[in-house]
């Protein structure tokens, strides 16, 4: 009997072990994925901007033919435009949101759902287009859930990561891959920048601004773009750099401009001649200022800049485009070339405020500038005889819309628009004479 009823047990027990094991069972098929979905769900959430923008006048045939030669004879209607992202909450308390600055840029309204459809209207905390990243605060919102920050700098390479967002408008999409690559500068006109996540995750139109999650729910990066011509080629910017970026957002609205005090150029052959270097890689420090990063750390007009932060430099566009990847609250890791012999410096890097900028605009490009009390871009109020911007024909009461890539429209575009180009031997730049605009360039 006792036999029989051990054989008994035995069967119980590897009938229980089967069912628990059947596909079936929610046990089983409760991955680490699935519970880290469930986790940061309700802390992922839908963003809906209104734009206002400025339509063409229509014709009263309602034919878009028409519609194309009418709109030149009467004045446009303004008219109202919706966008799509996704952001998450990362501190529930204060109700603040992490995004991209490109979801939310131009935004005259922005509306902010949760997954528990509960929406709030959001205000613009701060927000920094070259870092691509923009907090919000939710209007009489509080105690909402938030997601876990993770560490950026602990990932590996194909481990698995999960995206949650709102791509083309469908809600909390959760899609999953692993990273492909890191430290991936992004290719864009003004060439590559920046330090991005590459992930094989699915990621689409809407879901710019969504997180991006390691297996254990915690927040490793914020999805910002995708490789048009390819599909499985998504980037994400790495949480570490999103947190000394929200640090300064939070404090004053944007991020501070920064330089490490020097100006440099592209080597040639007469100049690797001179300084007997083998090749043309580097940046040749042309001229330092006291008092800044650079002249503290003794590197001298003279001096060959290789690499910045262990990644070598080939050229001085490489130097600014790092440099536009960091903050004031990071340190800078040089290898100087001086003399023939090689050292490595560490700097911190200096916010440029708005009277050097100014200063450096005079001196170095021929002209002064000031705020305008209305309307965008600043107005010249003094050009400098002889300097560039004489021989160019630029004159007092000018309007400049525009330097590079860069339209100004407040004194901290002023500040990034001359640390972009402040290299260059050629500055673009959109000027205003009365009612005519001029695309200009400035010789150096």
């Amino acid at each position: 009997m006792k036999r029989h009823t051990t054989s008994l047990t035995l069967v119980l027990s590897l009938a229980l072990c089967l069912l628990l094991a059947a596909p079936g069972h929610a046990a089983d098929r409760r991955t680490p994925v699935v519970r880290a979905v469930e986790s940061v769900s309700p802390s992922v959430v839908n963003i809906t901007v209104v734009k206002q923008t400025q339509a063409g006048a229509v014709s009263p045939f309602g034919d878009p033919f028409f519609d194309q030669f009418f709109k030149h004879f009467q004045g446009g209607r303004p008219r109202q435009s919706r966008s799509l992202g996704s952001g998450v909450i990362i501190d529930g308390h204060k109700a603040l949101v992490l995004t991209n600055a490109h979801v939310v840029a131009g935004g005259a309204a922005i509306t902010v759902r949760l997954k528990d459809s509960r929406e709030f209207q959001a205000e613009l905390v701060g927000s920094d287009t070259d870092f691509d990243l923009a907090v919000l605060k939710l209007k009489d919102a509080h105690d909402l859930p938030q997601v876990a920050m993770g560490d950026s700098d602990g990932i590996y390479i194909g481990e698995t990561v999960i995206a949650i967002g709102n791509p083309f408008g469908y809600s909390h999409t959760v899609t999953t891959g692993v990273v492909s690559a890191l430290n991936r500068p992004m290719q864009t006109s003004n060439g590559s920048y920046g330090s991005f996540i590459q992930t094989d995750a699915a990621i689409n139109p809407g879901n710019s601004g969504g997180p991006l999650l390691n297996i254990n729910g915690e927040l490793i990066g914020i999805n910002t773009a995708i490789q048009a011509r390819a599909e499985g080629i998504g980037f994400a910017i790495p949480v570490n750099k999103a947190k000394v970026v929200i640090s300064e957002l939070l404090d004053t609205g944007h991020v501070a401009p920064i330089w490490l005090g020097l100006f440099g150029q592209d080597l040639n052959q007469g100049t690797a001649r001179y300084f007997d270097l083998k090749d043309l890689n580097g940046m040749l420090v042309a001229q330092t200022y006291p008092g800044t990063p650079a002249a503290n750390e003794d590197i001298r007009p003279g001096d060959v800049i290789l690499a910045f932060n262990d990644a070598r430099i080939h050229n001085k566009q490489e130097y600014l485009n790092k440099l536009f990847g960091m903050t004031q609250n990071e340190e800078v890791r040089l290898t100087v070339l001086h003399e023939g012999d090689r050292r490595t410096v560490t700097l911190a890097p200096q916010a440029l405020d708005k009277a050097k900028a100014l200063e450096l605009v005079r001196t170095r490009w021929g002209f002064e500038l000031a705020d305008r009390s209305q309307g965008p871009g600043a107005e010249v109020t003094m050009v400098v005889s002889g300097g560039p911007a004489e021989r160019l024909g630029l004159e007092q009461g000018d309007i400049i819309h525009r330097i590079g890539n860069r339209r100004l429209g407040s004194g901290i575009d002023l500040l990034n628009a001359f640390l972009r180009n402040r290299m260059q031997q050629t500055v673009l730049m959109q000027v205003q004479r009365g009612r005519n605009l001029y695309n200009v360039r400035l010789q150096l």
